[in-house]
C-alpha cells in the first residue's frame, strides 16, 4: 500500500515536472522567438519602437513621441527658470499640465498626461492665450507676420497624452518663414521639406493629415548639415 502510494507521488511529480518543462519550452521560448521572428520579418520598423535615424545612422529618437525643442537652461539647477524654444527648429504642441520627476528633481522627465481642466476652466483660458501670444510673437518675422486668427488650435493645445509626436501642416506651414529666417534657408527649401513630411489621411477618410515634428526636424538638421 505504502509503495502503491510513493510510486503514484513519483509518478504524478514526474508528469507535472514533464509538464512544467515543456510548457516552459513552448511558452517561454519557441513562442517569443516566433512571434520576435514574425514581426522582425513583417513590422521591422515598429517591432524596433519606430526608431528614427539621422544621415549618420544615430537613433535620434521614436517617431511615436514627441519632443522638445528648448534652448538649455542659463542655470541647469534653478527650477524656477523659464523654459525658453529654440526657434530654429519646428515646435511641437504644448505640453501644458503634465507632470514632472519627483525623485531626482535635477531632470525634469515628460510623463503622459492631459491637463484635466474644463474648457471654460481661467487657468486653461490663460494657457491658451498667453500661447497664442507667444506663437504670434515667435513666428513673426521681418517679411512674414503671423495673424492671431491664422494661429491654429493644435498651436496653442496640448493633446491628451501630452506626447503627441505630430502637429497640424497648418501649424507646420505657419513656422516655415521663421525657421527659414534661423537657419539662413529659403522658405520654399523650408516648405518643400514640410510637404515631405506631410501625411494625408489613413486611407484617404481616416484622422487628420499631419506632420511628425521629429521627422521634419531631423530632415532639417540633415539639410542644415549636408
Amino acid at each position: 500500500m505504502t509503495n502503491t502510494s510513493v510510486n503514484n507521488t513519483v509518478r504524478l511529480f514526474g508528469a507535472g515536472l514533464r509538464a512544467l518543462l515543456v510548457l516552459t519550452l513552448v511558452c517561454g521560448i519557441i513562442y517569443p522567438l516566433a512571434v520576435t521572428g514574425v514581426a522582425q520579418a513583417l513590422f521591422n520598423d515598429q517591432a524596433n519602437g519606430s526608431e528614427i535615424k539621422d544621415m549618420n545612422g544615430n537613433v535620434v529618437g521614436s517617431s511615436l513621441i514627441g519632443q522638445t525643442y528648448n534652448l538649455p537652461k542659463q542655470n541647469p539647477d534653478d527650477a524656477e527658470e523659464a523654459v525658453r524654444p529654440d526657434l530654429k527648429w519646428f515646435q511641437p504642441r504644448p505640453s501644458n499640465g503634465l507632470g514632472s520627476n519627483s525623485v531626482n528633481t535635477q531632470y525634469s522627465l515628460i510623463l503622459s498626461g492631459a491637463t484635466n481642466r474644463s474648457g471654460d476652466n481661467e487657468e486653461l483660458i490663460q494657457w491658451v492665450t498667453d500661447a497664442k501670444k507667444a506663437v504670434v510673437k515667435d513666428n513673426s518675422t521681418a517679411s512674414y507676420t503671423v495673424k492671431p486668427a491664422d494661429v491654429p488650435a493644435d498651436a496653442v493645445t496640448s493633446s491628451g497624452s501630452g506626447l503627441d509626436p505630430d502637429i497640424s501642416p497648418a501649424y507646420a506651414q505657419l513656422q516655415v518663414h521663421r525657421v527659414a529666417e534661423k537657419n539662413d534657408l529659403s522658405v520654399k527649401e523650408i516648405e518643400s521639406l514640410v510637404a515631405e513630411h506631410t501625411t494625408g489621411r489613413l486611407l484617404g477618410f481616416m484622422g487628420e493629415p499631419r506632420v511628425n515634428v521629429l521627422e521634419l526636424n531631423t530632415a532639417l538638421r540633415n539639410l542644415i548639415q549636408g
